[in-house]
């Protein structure tokens, strides 16, 4: 080994491990790291709804706040400038009776003061010089217990702007004329408080602000209980269905959720136990295939060998009659291997259907004269019907195909002495082929199975009467692949009749779209009655 070689080795020894650890890291750290994601559906629920009412809550106290700055203060200012016109008013009422500011005319101010402590009051008089000391007749925040005192000192704002203190002219009829002249005025303002609020207005609008306070808390709790309450509501039948598929994974194929209502969440339990029944179903059918198969390819192999060994020992000549055992039983695996594998390839889409225009009458009347001889040879009667003009749009070989396949099942289940008729009829939108036999019928349960692979309508036919048991699952392949479907009718030992439904041609469709179509099974109203429920056996 060379040093570069070595290197390489060595690099790549290290640099693995490392790797590795790396992702590991990354993955652990990936998985360990909190957020939102990792919440439970009914912690996230919860929490947005709180975040909900905590986002509601703040913009009502938000736009309550705003209007209030705006609103309440205004309010505050009439109800001052109401209370400074109501004692202008009583003092102008005064002074025109008595013709100057003594103490009776300044009865209402001191009356109001009173009954209003937190407010200041002032009675200017401008009959006399302003800015002197006989200029303001009352005051009722000078320091001298409101009475008028020279020398005092009083608390009025200075420069007080409109905001901070109303002022409201004392307005008084001349003598003389009508005119009104101000002969004072009365300045209102709030003690201790920059705006016109007063304490209990201030104590309102806390008081206020604390109620809104105290509501969003309560609101955000309650909806924080009703989100709690929804999730797990919500959440409860979630859970079900997760226990429920939890058993279904670890094998227990019986367990169901057990919903039911209208809402999304009960017809999604109704759906997933649908489900859970066609699983189920399905994991029976394929023990049963599985179990089927190894008979269907046992009894012709233990044949083959057994007839093999004796001739390889000397038992046997190997003569042609033991020769012709081997073959048929050859011929029996040959055919149960290109059953399988033309149903495959049907249920895979991987062979293109062919789309041409097919008169089913002409189609089906050359299977019958095929088939009569085969009919006659097992002691049965054959008739057939067929309306004239019917077509559809289609591959004829597998219409052929289905059709044979339908009526060599009515031969292999009639006993001898029974009738098989086929019919060819043309409805509204759909061509239908009927092949009803008088044969052991079937049970309702058994047209649900009767395109099963491998099942058989009777369990204790023996393998050479019962067929391969594929034939009709092909047959519903071929209707689906040409967007019909299959009905079945019967009763037990009464015979049974197989109805397969195509579209009938319109000349307005072609084969470009009917190949962009997507695979699906249409069943019209009149057909619901007889099939509630779409086969998916066969018999």
């Amino acid at each position: 080994m060379t040093v570069q070689e070595e290197r390489s080795v060595q690099d790549s020894a290290t640099t693995g491990p490392i790797g590795k650890a790396g992702a590991d890291d990354a993955g652990a750290g990936k998985r360990k790291r909190p957020g939102w994601d990792n919440l439970s559906y009914t912690t996230r629920v919860t929490a947005a709804f709180a975040f909900i009412a905590a986002m509601t809550a703040l913009v009502a106290i938000g736009v309550v706040s705003f209007v209030w700055e705006q609103h309440f203060q205004t309010y505050t200012r009439e109800n001052m400038v109401s209370t400074a016109e109501s004692v202008a008013n009583d003092i102008a009422a005064n002074y025109e009776k008595s013709g100057t500011f003594d103490a009776q005319t300044l009865a209402p101010a001191r009356y109001m003061v009173n009954v209003t402590p937190s407010i200041g009051m002032r009675v200017v008089d401008n009959t006399v010089p302003a800015n002197t000391d006989q200029s303001v007749v009352f005051d009722s925040t000078l320091v001298e217990n409101g009475e008028d005192a020279a020398g005092g000192v009083s608390l009025v704002p200075k420069h007080a702007k409109p905001e901070q203190m109303v002022t409201v002219p004392i307005e008084v009829k001349s003598p003389d004329n009508e005119m009104t002249q101000a002969v004072g005025s009365v300045s209102v303002w709030v003690l201790g408080s920059d705006t016109l609020l007063r304490s209990t207005d201030e104590e309102f609008r806390n008081k206020s602000y604390q109620a809104m306070f105290f509501a969003a808390a309560m609101a955000i709790l309650l909806a924080s209980c009703i989100g709690f309450l929804f999730a797990r509501n919500l959440v409860g039948p979630i859970n079900r269905m997760t226990k429920t598929a939890k058993a279904i994974k670890e094998g227990d194929l019986s367990a169901r959720t057990d919903l039911h209502g209208e809402d999304e969440i009960a017809r999604l339990g109704e759906t997933f136990d649908e489900m859970a029944d066609s699983v189920e179903k399905d994991r029976e059918l394929e023990r049963r295939l599985t179990t089927d198969v190894a008979h269907e390819l046992r009894t012709p192999l233990m044949a083959i060998q057994s007839t093999v060994e004796a001739m390889v020992d000397g038992v046997f000549e190997a003569d042609p009659e033991h020769l012709e055992t081997v073959n048929s039983e050859v011929q029996r695996l040959s055919r149960l291997v290109d059953s399988l594998l033309k149903l495959s390839r049907l249920e895979n889409r991987a062979n293109p259907m062919k789309e041409e225009v097919v008169d089913v009458g002409q189609l089906i009347s050359g299977i019958i004269a095929t088939h009569d001889a085969f009919v006659t040879d097992s002691g049965l009667t054959l008739e057939y019907q067929a309306d004239e003009g019917v077509r559809v749009l289609g591959d004829a070989d597998m219409i052929r195909q289905a059709t044979a396949n339908l009526i060599s099942n009515a031969v292999r289940y009639t006993p001898e002495g029974g009738h098989i008729t086929v019919q060819v009829k043309r409805g509204d939108l759909m061509a239908s082929i009927a092949v009803r036999d008088t044969g052991i019928g079937l049970t309702p349960e058994e047209c649900k199975m009767v395109f099963s692979r491998f099942w058989r309508a009777d369990a204790g036919r023996n393998r050479e009467s019962g067929g391969l048991g594929i034939g009709l699952a092909v047959v519903k392949e071929i209707v689906d692949r040409h967007g019909g479907w299959v009905q079945v009718e019967g009763r037990k030992d009464e015979g049974a009749c197989f109805t397969i439904h195509i579209p009938l041609y319109d000349e307005g469709r072609t084969p470009k779209a009917r190949q962009q179509k997507p695979k699906q099974t249409k069943v019209p109203k009149a057909a619901k009655g007889k099939e509630k429920q779409r086969p998916k056996g066969h018999r």
